[in-house]
């Protein structure tokens, strides 16, 4: 599904206006009825209900003033508020306006000195509807305008915001220092960027995504290029296994991983290869490791390789793993490798000279950070898979700054490399080199545990072995992630997740988003499930 910053929802509305001949009041129609169904849903069980408006002199309250009409319409006791002066409401949203007003409904001036009349017909109602500010919205919210915010957020009864949550920049996710918090957003056309990236996501509450009569291929436009992962679109990217296949079919993937202390992280990675479908999957790890591992893994094979005198893979592996990854689909480097610098060098020489499309995480994303030039010396295809730390370290930036601004982060990282990157987090960021991004929506807080990312390694890997290309590899590999990780805290509980039951819960992802029974996961199993 596609994802769209408040500019390309604004080319898309003048499209749909100019180019096909739609009428912007029919769109504000379409998109106020919406938001009214969606509230009547909402108020279906509460007797007699009350609703409060609060509609700003934009489009965004020109839709507010729709809704309000429609809930009049179906019984709903409506109490509508006007962020301005009537006269200052101009085209569309002054039409809707006049029409309300022409049944008799009041529309109520509100300024600072009626604050505390706001404040009593909130308490008076069950249910709050932010139509204030919409997509145009950027930097801070003044005067009074902030004290409305915080009196609906004080107040303790579901809000549901048009378009966007008023206080939210819809391209960025930035918040204003008052900003609403939805319960629900009933959002345009196409989710917007801030919506699902942090913090806006955690002021949108449930989304859904509203169809207003945007013509589809107008949303399916090749030239937007950041998506939403969706379990209807990427469902179909498993690969098949055919009743006649064997391991050889699907693929070998070999990992190198592992030093003293750190032998955990090749157990998650390896498995996890396997646990996504690879054929065959061999470990490479310090020889001093070997034995544990051998005794550890019973269906990956291990490789015990020279090594330091710390203990971790030394240069004299690479002839070794050279002729390993010959005979491989797939190459992943880095978990608990160490920062060793003959480790690091060697990764680095691994990276330059494989011609097998390769995972870079953790501690061989830490050997690149030392000479990010390996990346364009690079001839095979790259996927890193940095959490924002890592993604400082190769960028140079701080971590905060990182933070800010992931998306556009990974998009100038992957512009300057030419490797896909996977930019680990809440709302993780996958980003080709061609400018396409995913969003995806999979995961919980009880995936901040140690090993976690290892386990995600080793699932691209399992996929690219199996003959995926990279970037879809990337894709699906990290809402299955995600979605593992669901399914372990649906049943555990956020607090007590560990590595070992997201590892455990692959293979139940995998089959959930294939369908094979028609199961719904967790998660957001489907767009249907966000369009009213």
């Amino acid at each position: 599904m596609r994802v769209v910053t408040a500019e390309e929802m604004r080319e898309i509305d003048r499209k749909a206006i100019e180019a096909i001949g739609i009428p912007g009041v029919v769109l504000m129609e379409n998109a106020g009825r919406a938001v009214a169904d969606t509230v009547k849903k909402l108020l279906s069980n509460v007797a007699n209900p009350r609703v409060c408006i609060f509609a700003g002199k934009g489009n965004n309250g020109g839709d507010g003033f729709v809704v309000a009409r429609h809930l009049a319409n179906s019984e709903v006791r409506v109490k509508t508020f006007l962020l301005g002066e009537i006269g200052q409401v101009q085209g569309d949203a002054k039409t809707n306006l006049d029409i309300l007003i022409g049944m008799g409904m009041e529309v109520e001036e509100l300024n600072a000195d009626m604050l505390p009349t706001a404040r009593v017909a909130v308490s008076m109602s069950d249910l709050v509807i932010d139509a204030v500010f919409g997509t145009g919205f950027k930097g801070e919210v003044e005067g009074y305008v902030s004290h409305v915010i915080d009196t609906i957020n004080e107040s303790g009864r579901p809000v549901v915001a048009v378009d966007v949550p008023s206080g939210l920049d819809s391209t960025t996710g930035m918040v204003s220092s008052s900003c609403i918090r939805a319960t629900y957003t009933v959002t345009f056309g196409l989710p917007k960027v801030g919506l699902l990236l942090y913090p806006g996501a955690a002021y949108a509450g449930e989304l859904v995504i509203a169809d207003i009569g945007i013509p589809g291929f107008l949303l399916a436009d090749e030239s937007l290029k950041l998506n939403l992962s969706t379990g209807d679109d990427i469902r179909h990217w498993i690969p098949r296994r055919e009743k006649d296949s064997h391991k050889g079919t699907f693929g070998k993937a070999l990992v190198m991983a592992g030093s003293p202390n750190m032998a955990g992280a090749a157990v998650l990675a390896s498995t996890a290869a396997l646990k996504a479908g690879a054929g065959i999957v061999t470990l490479g790890v310090p020889l001093s490791l070997h034995s544990v591992m051998n005794s550890k893994l019973t269906e990956v094979m291990t490789r015990g390789l020279p090594e330091t005198e710390s203990g971790s893979i030394s240069l004299q592996a690479q002839p070794l793993l050279d002729g390993l990854s010959r005979g491989a689909a797939a190459l992943a480097v880095g978990p608990g490798l160490s920062t060793h610098s003959e480790t690091a060098q060697l990764v680095r020489n691994m990276v330059m000279t494989t011609s097998v499309p390769t995972v870079v995480d953790a501690d061989g994303i830490s050997a690149i950070a030392q000479d990010p030039g390996t990346l364009k010396a690079a001839k095979a295809p790259i996927v890193l898979t940095p959490h924002p730390g890592e993604m400082a370290r190769l960028t140079g930036l701080s971590i905060q700054e990182v933070e800010r601004d992931r998306l556009n982060v990974a998009l100038r990282a992957v512009s300057q490399w030419g490797k896909i990157v996977v930019l680990k987090g809440a709302r993780t960021i996958i980003a080709d080199p061609s400018g396409i991004a995913y969003i995806n929506p999979t995961g919980n807080p009880g995936m901040a545990t140690a090993g976690s990312g290892d386990v995600l390694t080793g699932i691209i890997t399992g996929l690219l072995a199996q003959g995926m290309r990279p970037f879809d590899a990337a894709v699906l590999g990290v809402y299955v992630h995600g979605l593992a990780g669901d399914i372990a805290s649906s049943k555990l509980g956020e607090m007590g997740v560990t590595a070992m039951d997201i590892l455990g819960n692959v293979p139940d992802a995998l089959r959930r988003l294939a369908g094979e029974r028609g199961e719904q996961h967790v998660g957001w199993p489907s767009r249907q499930a966000y369009r009213s």
